[in-house]
């Protein structure tokens, strides 16, 4: 509904007319497509107490024994909700099977990360973009919809090599991968890593957060409407390679401290790399994860990841816990004897 229609008994409902069925109480902009005639584009108001709601209740694809075998759709597509798209590259197409993420807002989109494939015939990310900004617009009434792409870090070869898709596209503003530049862009030239930038969607302002550690361009964003935070590789549900550990430490620190004065929901990463068995994770190049922990993780795992990290901080070694595992100065392939306290040491289920 848009901010100046009426409801039935007179009054103007900015977010949906919660005498409506269809809009119980506390959920926000569900009948924005329902009006069949609009004199304008439909705009939503973003301005929320507490996060806006959506599901990730659904399993994700896992992949097979045998990639060329498998059959599952190149890039998943799951909708949270009607401003909010979550999506992930096959683990057949690239073993690492990255998320990128699409946000809208009432001027334009973001996209988050942009995956491990150039090809666009083997991981056909432009096209599903496409068609997912085309659907949108359409339901608002919107025949432009600007785009803008930027990442968690331009050195991650994992979220970068889709963006040559891109490259010519009309209406799409590209946030440039060098270092320098990217501060530039988000006006952090003369405050990082302390500073914060902004991307203006049009009433949903995504809050850019410097966060070097993993690599040294390492950037997170804070969506408030949805109160997610976009971490990337600083933190996600798997093998946590640390690029400079006082950087880490650091940024896992202003993360917590965010946190503390933001609301934040989940914290979504860019990989699923855990089993579901604490402690427990799928090595590298494997491309059948039939028991993947769930992607989305509490905002407490920042607080448990900056402890360990000022444990391993200094020291070649790995650690693991029951949602990630952290390696400094070591190999990603590194093995380790020693259990460490406090995760239970369950034998997971062998695939077949």
């Amino acid at each position: 509904m848009s901010a100046n229609q009426p409801s039935v008994n007179g009054r103007a409902y900015p977010n949906g007319n919660p005498e409506l069925g269809y809009n119980p109480p506390g959920v926000r902009n569900t009948d924005s497509a329902i009006p069949l005639h609009r004199d304008r584009p439909v705009a939503h108001d973003y301005a929320c107490d507490g996060p806006a709601p959506g599901s990730l209740s659904f399993r994700w694809t896992y992949g097979s024994n045998v990639a060329a075998k498998n059959r599952d759709p190149r890039v998943q597509v799951v909708q949270y909700n009607e401003d909010t798209f979550v999506l992930r590259q096959n683990v057949c197409v690239h073993w690492e099977a990255p998320f990128t993420y699409l946000l809208f807002g009432n001027k334009g989109a973001l996209l988050i990360d942009v995956g491990a494939t150039a090809a666009a015939d083997h991981y056909p990310l432009r096209q599903t973009v496409d068609a997912i900004i085309a659907r949108w617009g359409k339901a608002r009434g919107r025949s432009r919809v600007p785009l803008t792409i930027a990442m968690t870090s331009g050195e991650d070869v994992a979220q970068n090599q889709g963006l040559v898709q891109f490259a010519g596209r009309p209406d799409t503003t590209i946030v440039p991968k060098p270092l320098e530049l990217m501060k530039r862009y988000y006006g952090l030239q003369n405050s990082w890593p302390s500073g914060t930038g902004r991307i203006d969607l049009g009433d949903r302002v995504i809050e850019v957060i410097p966060s070097p550690g993993t690599h040294k361009d390492g950037v997170t964003f804070y969506d408030p409407y949805c109160d997610f935070l976009f971490t990337g590789d600083l933190l996600f549900p798997g093998k946590i390679n640390i690029g400079n550990d006082r950087d880490f430490v650091t940024s896992l620190d202003r993360l917590k401290a965010f946190a503390s004065t933001n609301s934040v929901k989940w914290v979504l990463g860019g990989h699923i790399e855990m089993m579901f068995v604490p402690g427990k994770y799928y090595p590298r190049f494997f491309t059948y994860k039939p028991y993947e922990r769930v992607l989305e993780m509490v905002p407490a795992l920042i607080d448990e990841a900056l402890k360990y990290a000022r444990e391993v901080q200094g020291k070649d070694m790995m650690l693991i816990r029951p949602d990630f595992v952290l390696f400094n100065g070591v190999s990603p392939d590194q093995r380790t004897t020693v259990w460490p306290d406090g995760v239970p040491n369950i034998n997971a289920f062998r695939p077949f």
